[in-house]
């Protein structure tokens, strides 16, 4: 790993204006928050915590987590890890890990309690949190929508009714209007596909639904949602540069060559990256995406290597994102922003390992042509991680619940800022 961070340091260079940065959502670390995923929480915390074994045991380091996981406690986010509060602390050390950009979410259920209403004292909060960040000349990166909605816009149907993708437009406008002469970039939609396929196909999520129809209306909202956003944020603020977070992943056949494994592959790239995006390719002035997963398909059968796995189970792949930033810039011609990419790695075991990998990836393919904008790690800190709870810990910065919330940087943050002090500029 020396000789290919010397590679590094030597032979490639990015630009100086390159965002570099770390990615958080409201809900997983703000602490405080009432929307449809906290009445999901409360509602489920027991069952969750009781069926923990039987959902979770298959996991390679299931009795590392095991007392944890059957924890009510585990599955609620409630006072976060008090982001709210602490994000001056938390930007400065930011600031000292080298990075000049930050990913993080405006959440509506905080700043539209209730439908039509505004709440002047959560936007003043937001305005001092973007000040605070321009004043330590950090790029604020909005995102509009991380899962999570206020409950009144759950209640009527969400996402599923294309008649409320207005409500969530009125509120991108809103946005605009409030914050767009601070902000250059906004993320409207984070990962759509996910949030569809496990809300509405596998009934894991809010609203748990199983309902295939619901599934196809959600995801096809989602995008509409999307490209109404763009329009309305663009007309109030044309110099704001928009784009989504969509999650993509690298499909290859598990024997290559085999026409069944190469075409399930292909179209499992098709659907699950390029589908949802093709639908607003005319609506982005750039493109984000997310990216954790490699998979090997085996005819209809995803065959993963055992190894190397993360805390979640995951198989890692890191210098897989090389592919798909080639293959999203060869479909799109767009600026390339990866707007989430980490590691579920309590021990910090592998972190330092998946950013040397992934630095690497990403000049590999910025020598191939791509035009790369930016690289949004996650998480700045350890979060609530959804159905899984507070125990897989993705965090540059250690947080300790059980001391007062205590900031602890992790060696292979460390190992990264040094990495960025020290990279060429082109």
């Amino acid at each position: 790993m020396t000789k290919k961070t010397d590679k590094i340091f030597t032979e490639y260079s990015f630009p100086k204006d390159f965002l570099w940065g770390a990615s958080t959502s409201g809900h997983q670390v703000e602490g405080g928050n009432f929307d449809q995923w906290t009445v999901y929480e409360l509602d489920n915390a027991s069952e969750l915590a009781q069926t923990a074994p039987d959902r979770l045991r298959w996991m390679p380091d299931w009795m590392e987590f095991k007392d944890q996981a059957e924890t009510p406690e585990n599955y609620v986010a409630g006072k976060g890890v008090d982001h709210y509060r602490r994000y001056g602390e938390d930007f400065r050390i930011l600031k000292k890990l080298n990075l000049n950009s930050f990913r993080f979410g405006i959440e509506w259920s905080r700043v539209e309690p209730d439908q039509g209403v505004w709440d002047k004292k959560e936007f003043d909060h937001y305005h001092n949190y973007i000040a605070e960040l321009k004043k330590l000349g950090i790029e604020p990166i909005i995102n509009l929508w991380h899962w999570t909605q206020p409950v009144w816009f759950e209640e009527m149907g969400g996402f599923s009714r294309s008649s409320n993708i207005e409500c969530f437009v009125r509120f991108a406008r809103k946005i605009a209007e409030e914050f767009g002469d601070d902000i250059t970039y906004v993320l409207t939609i984070n990962e759509p596909n996910v949030y569809s396929t496990l809300s509405y196909v596998a009934g894991e999520w809010p609203p748990q639904q199983k309902n295939p129809i619901k599934f196809g209306l959600t995801y096809y909202n989602l995008a509409k949602a999307h490209n109404r956003a763009y329009e309305a944020m663009k007309s109030v603020k044309p110099h704001l540069l928009v784009g989504p977070a969509t999650q993509y992943g690298n499909a290859l056949p598990k024997r290559p060559g085999h026409w069944l494994d190469t075409r399930v592959a292909k179209f499992a790239n098709y659907f699950w990256n390029w589908w949802w995006t093709d639908r607003i390719r005319k609506h982005v002035d750039f493109i984000g995406f997310n990216y954790y997963f490699t998979d090997y398909w085996q005819g209809f059968k995803r065959d993963n290597p055992s190894n190397p796995h993360n805390d979640l189970g995951w198989y890692m792949e890191p210098a897989g994102i090389s592919d798909v930033l080639v293959n999203a810039w060869m479909r799109y011609r767009k600026p390339i922003m990866v707007t989430e990419n980490g590691v579920a790695d309590a021990n910090d075991k592998y972190r330092q390992w998946w950013l040397e990998e992934t630095m690497h990836a990403l000049m590999v393919a910025r020598k191939a042509g791509v035009n790369l904008i930016g690289y949004m790690h996650w998480s700045l800190l350890d979060n609530f991680e959804w159905k899984y709870g507070w125990w897989p810990k993705f965090g540059l910065i250690k947080v300790d619940r059980e001391r007062d919330m205590k900031r602890i940087v992790r060696p292979s943050a460390i190992w990264w800022s040094k990495f960025l002090k020290n990279i060429k500029h082109s």
